[in-house]
């Protein structure tokens, strides 16, 4: 199946690229979508271009097809990028929503090419071998780094808050909602062939293989699940005292849309534990009004707890 190139996808016909990214953002359904809806319209138009960036790329990674084509699609990506970064002229409705977030809030381009680096490792070897397939600790925090730590570095540039303390909340609430991603996704990423659980946790549950669909039905996947959902745990708490830190100091900007990120995302991890691990094909969600509420208790100074 051929992946989609810079100008192929219906999203991007429109002829207003702000248009173009919003509605891949409105599209997916993302519980991300209300806290970046009442941004401000600037702001929210950065937002909605970042995101509609991490969701082709993500697509080209995701989609049936030739691992060769998938890698000189996200290869293409990353020359659209470089050359919005030369001065170039973008190539597609998307590239020119970029730019302007680029321009405007001066996003670093490492951190865009980190996501094509992240995506790029769900896509198998040229020898048939899957991408990631049970990695390493190091290797999957490497991943969450790139797919999620990037998106926050992005964000928080977005928000008017780049300071250091604000990058380690950035990065450690990043890890925390990808590793929650994981665990609501683990039936369905099996179905393609993925397994993101972490050798050490399967080896420490009395698990061998790396085969998805035999994890899937091993009596110890409850034990690896919920040792991972620790560690998702352990990285709120780091969230917290980093988002902390960072208020100190009458810093300017707002973090408000990523803290209703935080409480949305904690609460579906505390639901997936609720639950239980032994039907992970059973989906949890957190649903369209209560992530509008949330979103409006964070815009006006009232959190909620998660």
């Amino acid at each position: 199946m051929p992946q989609p190139t810079l100008d192929s996808t219906r999203d991007e016909s429109a002829a207003n690229p702000a248009a173009a990214a919003a509605a891949v953002t409105q599209s997916s359904g993302s519980t991300f979508y209300w806290p970046m809806l009442l941004l401000p319209r600037s702001k929210r138009a950065a937002m909605f271009a970042i995101y509609a960036f991490c969701r082709r790329i993500d697509d080209i990674a995701d989609e049936p097809g030739d691992p060769v084509e998938k890698r000189a699609a996200l290869d293409e990506w990353r020359r659209e990028v470089r050359g919005l970064y030369a001065g170039g002229a973008p190539s597609s409705p998307l590239g020119a929503a970029l730019k302007g977030a680029i321009d405007r809030y001066g996003l670093p381009r490492g951190e865009l090419e980190a996501l094509i680096d992240g995506m790029a490792m769900d896509i198998p070897a040229d020898n048939g071998s899957a991408g990631l397939l049970a990695p390493p600790l190091p290797t999957l925090r490497l991943y969450c780094r790139r797919v999620a730590g990037a998106v926050g570095m992005l964000a928080i540039r977005v928000f008017d808050r780049a300071d250091a303390s604000t990058e380690a909340f950035a990065l450690a609430l990043g890890e925390a909602l990808q590793l929650t991603n994981i665990l609501r996704d683990v039936a369905e990423d099996g179905e393609m062939g993925r397994l993101y659980l972490p050798r050490e946790l399967l080896d420490d549950a009395g698990i061998s293989t790396s085969d998805p669909a035999a994890v899937l039905a091993h009596p110890n996947l409850p034990k690896v699940c919920e040792a991972l959902a620790h560690l998702a745990e352990e990285k709120f708490a780091e969230s917290r005292r980093a988002l902390e830190e960072s208020r100190k100091g009458g810093r300017r900007g707002s973090l408000w849309a990523a803290v209703a990120m935080m409480v949305l995302y904690h609460r579906l991890l505390v639901r997936l534990r609720a639950r239980g691990w032994a039907d992970p094909a059973q989906r949890v969600r957190v649903g369209k009004r209560e992530c509008a509420l949330v979103a409006i208790r964070c815009a006006v100074g009232y959190p909620p707890a998660s």
